[in-house]
């Protein structure tokens, strides 16, 4: 136990004697994520209120066939447009959002009160057309119902005489649901944080410590392998903990300065610390795995290139969700990185976390670190650690 605590030591010492190193790793994550979250927070609410509020150009291919319906838009914050002579280029190039375009049949269905035809031109695959085409649509609607029930009226007949089922939605989402949908790649940033944050550490003392042939002399020692192993996983995991505190932290503050940006974002010291538990096991997963891999990299570069195939690890779940969203279920929270991705995201929304979510959680995390770790030391064990490249 006590080489244990030394190597534990000796690690930490020489990783915080790189005071660049340190300062890059301690400072980058905990500055860049939340500037990160609020600064798209900011940008999309900036685009909807702007895209909602301000005057929408609209051209209209056919006005003269529907001269009310035009003079109706245009006293609705709607700036009409004369028609393009190339609709479909002008939208392809992005020129244009949104068309509007009144077929000749439009008088003749109008005046036999029919339903008179129209049509909305846009390129559903761009996004950014998404709210101009629901500002236009929703204002078609409510023109064709209000028109409709004054000609209901102009025949003695109730409008409401046409309206079997009155819709009513009830949302029963909860602020703190609201917050969590907006947070929805906070687990991604959080499991990637704490899944890389002991990766220099574990890099420079296995694989670096092999290209400077410093490695030797340490396994050289009476000290037991298994416990110069666990110094070095020691150290990753107190260094990766102290990241992922700093970046919870400084989530925390700038959350707290959110509401002054127009964002509403928050994190309870509950859930602070919920979160902190809910991330030692990926932590320890995160170092054991570097810790084996690196064990059989040759040369720091040649372990920094498993890096990339790493970093894809934590993505997945979120890219799975996004996809195909999935209810919560127990065995969720027995697959790494899909179960801190469920876990987080409950924490954030304030959701009731039950005791069996909670056993199978930590007892699957923290075993499967188990398991790495002695595959870890079973690495150490192997004479060929100690040979350089």
């Amino acid at each position: 136990m006590n080489a244990m605590i030394a190597v534990m030591k000796k690690e930490l010492l020489d990783l915080f004697r790189d005071r660049k190193t340190v300062a890059i790793s301690l400072l980058m994550g905990p500055l860049l994520f939340p500037a990160l979250i609020l600064g798209l927070g900011k940008l999309a609410s900036n685009r909807v209120s702007t895209q909602l509020e301000k005057p929408l150009e609209l051209p209209v291919i056919g006005a003269e066939h529907a001269p009310n319906l035009v003079h109706w838009l245009s006293g609705r914050n709607i700036v009409i447009q004369p028609a393009p002579t190339n609709p479909e280029g002008e939208i392809a190039a992005q020129n244009v959002e949104v068309i509007l375009v009144i077929p000749k049949d439009y008088p003749e269905k109008w005046r036999s009160s029919e339903p008179a035809p129209v049509e909305i031109w846009h390129d559903s695959s761009r996004d950014d057309a998404r709210i101009p085409v629901e500002r236009v649509s929703n204002l078609l609607e409510n023109y064709g119902r209000s028109t409709g029930a004054l000609r209901l009226l102009s025949r003695g007949v109730s409008p409401s005489a046409t309206q079997a089922v009155v819709v009513e939605r009830k949302d029963l989402a909860t602020p703190e649901s609201r917050i969590g949908q907006a947070l929805a790649f906070l687990p991604y940033l959080l499991i990637l944080s704490g899944f890389l944050g002991g990766a220099y550490l574990v890099i420079d003392a296995t694989a670096g410590e092999r290209e400077r042939q410093s490695l030797e002399p340490l396994l050289a020692t009476p000290a037991a392998r298994g416990m110069i192993m666990s110094g070095k996983i020691l150290a990753a995991c107190a260094f990766g903990m102290l990241t992922l505190l700093l970046t919870l932290l400084s989530f925390k503050a700038a959350f707290m300065l959110a509401p002054s940006l127009g964002i509403k974002l928050s994190l309870s010291w509950l859930q602070i610390a919920q979160m902190l538990l809910v991330l030692v096991p990926i932590v320890l997963i995160g170092t054991g795995l570097l810790t084996v891999i690196a064990a059989g990299a040759k040369s720091v570069k040649e372990a920094q290139s498993y890096m990339s195939i790493l970093m894809m690890l934590p993505i997945l779940p979120t890219v799975i969700l996004m996809v195909n969203p999935m209810k919560n279920a127990l065995w969720q929270f027995a697959v790494p990185f899909l179960a801190q991705n469920q876990m987080i995201l409950k924490i954030v929304r304030s959701e009731t976390i039950g005791a069996n979510e909670w056993a199978v959680y930590l007892a699957c995390g923290f075993g499967l670190g188990a398991v790495l770790w002695l595959i870890a030391a079973r690495r150490y064990h192997n004479e060929k650690l100690a040979v350089s490249a």
